[in-house]
């Protein structure tokens, strides 16, 4: 597997320090990056290296910020204090690195935009921690994907759909090759994540594959719903010269239970290619496990137990509605995609200001 920018190489660089210097010879500086999703917070801490960054720590933690919103269009108070509580582990790490106001990018996504009392949580957060979180809109939140996952694209292929399966929604990017760079031809962002998808269809016991269809079916007529319409790319797809990527909880974890991991491992994981047979085998076997088998795979546990088929069947109603062989796995996203582009504008050069000429007014104008 080639090695991405940004990516560390080594599990233990998640959490070692790197010691990379800037022009002058210092430390270079530290950058985080804050993620409030509907299912999960996650923060990164890391270096700007030549090659991207090295990671010097992380912290992720379920908190299902979104859990009812889909029937109360509100946040409930118990997970609000459980993203509270994660949000102040994050604001305690960040001070303690020493990781400057300047460069943390906080963001919120679906669960925040949705929700009719999000802004007020956005604000009880900056009041009790001081972390200022920024709600993005999907169009953003999309474009991060993307720039998080750009170098795990196949440099043979002509054309790509980076899929970013959240708690809340499902955000999909269409890119075209224009010689050494690629173009975003068409995105969309579709209300459906496994935290919502779930909700809308529990799992009843005994499920059998009439439950699983009707999820899929689902998110079909939400990609329906879209309107995205590519007949390019659909050519490019079954030719084998585009293919899919995706990022999330959902797809890393039906990686790991197709590579029978006995616990997660991300260097094992990111950048895996599976094919559509690998995921609807792994589909298969984790609709066979039921709930209480899914709560005790390691690569799944009891927090992702009635989520984890809910994310299998997004990827399946994408799979047929673009049908490509391959889909590579990306365990990460729009945290790299922070952390990459607040990077590449501290690089930019100053600019410079130019001195206005003409009769001064006043004092100090003399």
């Amino acid at each position: 597997m080639p090695e991405t920018h940004g990516a560390p190489r080594r599990r233990d660089e998640r959490s070692q320090p790197s010691r990379e210097r800037d022009a002058s010879g210092r430390d270079a500086p530290l950058y985080g990056a804050l993620d409030l999703g509907t299912n999960n917070c996650r923060l990164l801490i890391a270096r700007p290296s030549r090659d991207g960054f090295r990671v010097v720590d992380s912290f992720s933690r379920i908190v299902r910020l979104g859990e009812g919103l889909s029937r109360t269009g509100r946040l409930d108070p118990r997970a609000m204090d459980r993203a509270y509580d994660a949000l102040a582990l994050c604001a305690d790490r960040i001070v303690r690195k020493g990781v400057e106001s300047v460069r943390l990018s906080a963001v919120a996504t679906q669960a925040c935009r949705a929700a009719e009392n999000g802004a007020d949580f956005i604000d009880r957060v900056r009041k009790g921690t001081g972390l200022r979180l920024r709600i993005i809109d999907p169009a953003e939140e999309a474009r991060l994907a993307v720039e998080g996952c750009l170098n795990l694209i196949d440099p043979r292929a002509e054309g790509v759909v980076i899929i970013d399966v959240g708690g809340g929604s499902t955000e999909l990017s269409w890119l075209k090759r224009e010689g050494s760079d690629w173009k975003t031809t068409g995105w969309m962002s579709a209300a459906l994540g496994v935290v919502t998808l779930a909700e809308r269809h529990p799992e009843p016991e005994g499920a059998g594959e009439d439950w699983y269809e009707a999820m899929v079916a689902d998110m079909g007529a939400a990609l329906a719903g879209g309107g995205i319409n590519d007949p390019g790319m659909l050519d490019l797809l079954r030719r084998d010269r585009a293919h899919l990527i995706g990022t999330s909880g959902a797809i890393t974890s039906l990686a790991g239970i197709h590579l029978n991991l006995p616990r997660y491992n991300r260097d094992r994981v990111d950048g895996l290619w599976m094919t559509r047979g690998d995921c609807e085998a792994a589909a298969e076997r984790l609709k066979a496990l039921g709930p209480d088998g899914r709560a005790k795979e390691a690569c799944i546990g009891p927090d992702r137990a009635d989520l984890v088929l809910a994310g299998a069947a997004i990827l399946e109603a994408i799979q047929r509605a673009w049908p490509s062989e391959r889909v590579r796995v990306a365990d990460r996203g729009l945290r790299e995609g922070l952390l990459l582009q607040q990077m590449r504008e501290d690089k930019k050069p100053p600019k410079r200001r130019t001195r206005r000429r003409g009769r001064g007014r006043g004092p100090a104008a003399a």
